[in-house]
Parts: C-alpha cells; structure tokens; sequence
C-alpha cells in the first residue's frame, strides 16, 4: 500500500469507511479485495438436489443430451414441482457436471506448415455476392486452390462440384503458379474420394482422381467426414476471399458485369493484388518445389452411348436430345467443364451446354420437329413438352390457336418453320400478330420470314462514260497558263 501522508481518519473519509476498519487494512497491508474469502456454500436451497442423482444417471448414459431436455422431463415426472424459471439453475449444474464428469472434447492441434509441402483445394459457393451478368442472377461456384505455407491461392470458375471443375481448376491453378507442391488435401469430394475405400491407401481416391495426381507426382489426401477443420486453411480462405472480394465489389459500386468473361477477368485482377501480398513466403515455397511435367492432362470425360428411341442420351446423370437420324446409333459424349460434344464416324456432330446438377433434361425442338410434324398427335402428351416453346411468343401462340379449336398442326408447322428459317423472325412475326390482335395463321408468319430473309435486289449503277475531248480541253489550258507565266 502506498503511503499518502494522510492521517488515518483523513484517509478513511475520502474512501467512505470507517477509521476502525482503515485500521484493520493498514494493519495486515492488503487490500479489501484480497481479504474477500471466496464462498463456497450456497446461499439457498438447490431444487434439484433430490432428482439430481436421476439426472446425472441420464447424463452418464448419454451425455448429449441437453439441460433444457432433462427439463422438460422433470417438469413432466412431477408436474408443478419446478417453475419455468428455474431452468437457468439447472443448466448451469449440467455445465458443471459436463466439465468435471463428462466425456473428453475434441482438441485441436495447430499445424505448423512448411515451404512447398501442401495444398488444399475445395469448392465454394459464390451465390452470396449476388453477381449478376447482363442484369440476370449468376448462379456459381469457385473451385478455390491453397497453399497452405504462403496462402497463395487461384480460382477457377464452374458450376458442380464434377471431376470435370476438379481437374480444370487443379490444373490451372498449378500451371498459373508454376510448379508442383508434395501433397494435395481435399474434404470428402465424390468426384476424387472414393467412399467405399479399400486396404490400400490409394483405394480412397477414385481412379481419374488418382490418375491426376500421378501425372503430377502429388501424394493425395483426405479430411475425415464430416471433419471441415481438417481442412481448415482453405475454409478459412474461401471466407476471407469473398469477404474481400464483397468489399472490392462494394467499391466497384455494381455487381452486374457484361459477360461472364468480364466478371472473372475482375476477380483474377483482384487475386492477383491479394497474392502481391505474400510474395515473400512465395519465394521460399517456389525454391523447394518440384518442376511441372511437359503438359497438362486431359480435363474431359469420354462415354459412349446409345441413342433412344426417343432421341434421347443419358449423359452426367442428364437427359439430353440430340438429331432422329441418329436413333439406334452409339456416339461418343465427350463431358468437359460447361459443355458436352457428340462425336460420331471420329467427328464432331454437335456441342450441347452442359446441365448442372442431377436429373434435368435439355431438349431441342430441331432435333425432332420432323418426326413432331409426321405425328401431330404425340405432341400435347409428349414428356417434354414443355421444351417445344422456344420463347413466351411460341407459348402464347399455342395457347392461342388451342382456344381457336386448331390443336397442334398449324403450332408445329410453325415450330418447324422456326427450326427451317429464323427462329428470331418468326418471333419477331409472333409479337406483331399478338400485340395487334390478329389470327395466329402459318401461312402469313411464313410470308413474313420469306419477305424477312430474302435478300435484297442488286441495285443497278449506271456509269456515264464521259468524251475524252473533255481532257483535251484540259491539257490545252494548262499549256496556255504556262505561256502567260
């Protein structure tokens, strides 16, 4: 205690005690609060003194269970026995209960990392930042890379979590940065982890998966289920880089970009200023790593499949359409990161965009209005009939011509028109006729596209050949302007 030069009486007024009381402090040289002797009674009755025994036998068989459960049970055991505000006393017991007798907690063990050892990769959903392109929603995800010593990391956009993204943002995300990490980690990812196993340690992985990381001489390796702290250091990164890039955006003013390669080209500048920033633990990790090998490795899956009866091909757990003439007939489906190719005779037949998620359809009205025309009647009860109207014009239209009593037959002509001509200029013929209040009729939307589409007449240019005296006349006055001079 510090001496102030006050008396003790002087003292014990400008703190509010007694002159009795600053005596006994002075005397023991300690302070009130390190005479306060800490209580260890209660100062009232505990209510569940008598059930507790019950209680802490039902926390020992399950020791999930909650405090506000345990309760609810005693207020039904013995109704009107505890109030709804005693709750609170019999939480804080359970607490108690769980950190002297309960079961031991998870720990979890900071890494240290060291130079050129591991990434670690995942996707993330990006629907948060609410970009749109061209005014319209962008539904997307980013496969995000890591690398764990410096936190280097690249992106790369997709839209399902397939071995097709996997591979093509893994790729380029080693050949932006040049050279090739030891290990590779990733969460429990269906398209590189294989969740039957087996007893060899490569049994976890799927075999495309596999066949990428010895391309590249990279140890794979998993998290555990449902062990998101596992692979902590790319979940903490997909977090800080959309905070980041949602405060960029902020700035930017709008997050409607023009195109989709527009709005990567911004957020490829953006990751670019964040790696400037570890640049000097890049160094150490480039000066320890291995070379790339002299290429990359095929991105895309190759299926073969057979064409229903009904146009149709099963591809990526997808429905897809493709031309009747190819009914019956095997084609080669090759499956890459946003579209699909059909290959048949070692040639390429048509590129369809590829479906995200399972269980959709993507139909197209040319690969089967023939067959639609020759059978009228397959039309309203089709599966898919929903697909058959390019525009909300060709929906009108049909509803239209239903009320009318026309059916399908004069719809279809149109839709092969469509199919044969200019699917904008039979639009563009639709709106007319709708907007005007006229008769939906094929025979004049096909004047329209005729008139729309032919090309117009060769204007013909008639060229005056003028006399040649006219030069004469010319030379013959430049010779006297030189004479005169």
């Amino acid at each position: 205690m510090v001496d102030s030069g006050l008396s003790q009486e002087r003292a014990a007024l400008k703190v509010g005690i007694s002159r009795k009381t600053a005596r006994k402090y002075l005397s023991v040289r300690q302070l009130p609060s390190d005479l306060a002797k800490q209580r260890t009674y209660r100062t009232r009755e505990d209510p569940f003194d008598e059930v507790w025994p019950a209680v802490s036998a039902m926390l020992a068989k399950d020791g999930s269970l909650e405090a506000k459960t345990l309760f609810q049970w005693l207020q039904d055991q013995d109704p009107g026995a505890f109030a709804d505000g005693q709750l609170r006393t019999l939480q804080r017991r359970v607490k108690v209960w769980r950190a002297t007798k309960g079961s031991a907690k998870e720990v979890f063990f900071d890494q240290v990392h060291h130079p050129g050892k591991l990434s670690a990769s995942d996707f993330t959903c990006m629907n948060g930042l609410n970009v749109t392109i061209g005014g319209q929603l962008f539904p997307h995800l980013m496969y995000h890379f890591v690398l764990t010593y410096s936190n280097w990391e690249d992106v790369t956009l997709c839209y399902s979590e397939s071995l097709e993204a996997l591979s093509t943002g893994f790729q380029n995300a080693l050949w932006s940065l040049g050279k090739v990490p030891t290990r590779h980690r990733t969460d429990q990812l269906t398209a590189a982890v294989n969740q039957i196993g087996g007893p060899n340690p490569r049994d976890a992985f799927q075999r495309p998966y596999l066949a990428i990381l010895d391309h590249y001489g990279i140890t794979g390796e998993k998290i555990q289920v449902a062990r998101a702290n596992e692979n902590g250091d790319v979940e903490q990164s997909h977090n800080q880089f959309k905070r980041r890039l949602d405060q960029v955006l902020m700035l930017r003013g709008s997050r409607d970009f023009e195109s989709t390669d527009a709005y990567m080209a911004f957020v490829k500048k953006q990751v670019a200023r964040f790696n400037a920033g570890r640049r000097d633990r890049l160094i150490e990790e480039m000066s320890v790593m291995r070379p790339l090998p002299s290429r990359r490795i095929d991105s895309v899956r190759r299926v073969q499949v057979r064409v229903s009866r009904g146009s149709l091909i099963r591809a990526d757990k997808n429905v897809y359409s493709v031309h009747s003439r190819l009914i019956g007939e095997k084609v080669t489906v090759v499956i890459g990161l946003n579209d699909l190719e059909i290959w048949y005779g070692q040639k390429i037949i048509d590129r369809l965009p590829r479906l995200r998620g399972c269980g959709k359809h993507l139909i197209n009205y040319r690969h089967i209005i023939d067959w639609l025309v020759r059978k009228p009647g397959a039309f309203e009860d089709y599966r898919y009939h929903e697909d058959l109207f390019p525009t909300t014009r060709f929906r009108i239209a049909y509803d239209l011509l239903n009320k009318n009593g026309s059916g399908s037959k004069p719809y279809l002509r149109i839709l092969k028109l469509a199919a044969t001509t200019s699917e904008s200029a039979v639009d563009e013929a639709l709106r007319g006729m709708i907007d005007n209040g006229i008769a939906i009729d094929p025979d004049r939307i096909e004047r329209f596209v005729d008139a729309k589409l032919k090309p117009r007449a060769e204007t013909e240019v008639e060229v005056m050949i003028p006399a040649l005296s006219i030069y004469d006349g010319l030379l013959s006055t430049d010779r006297d302007e030189e004479t005169a001079a």
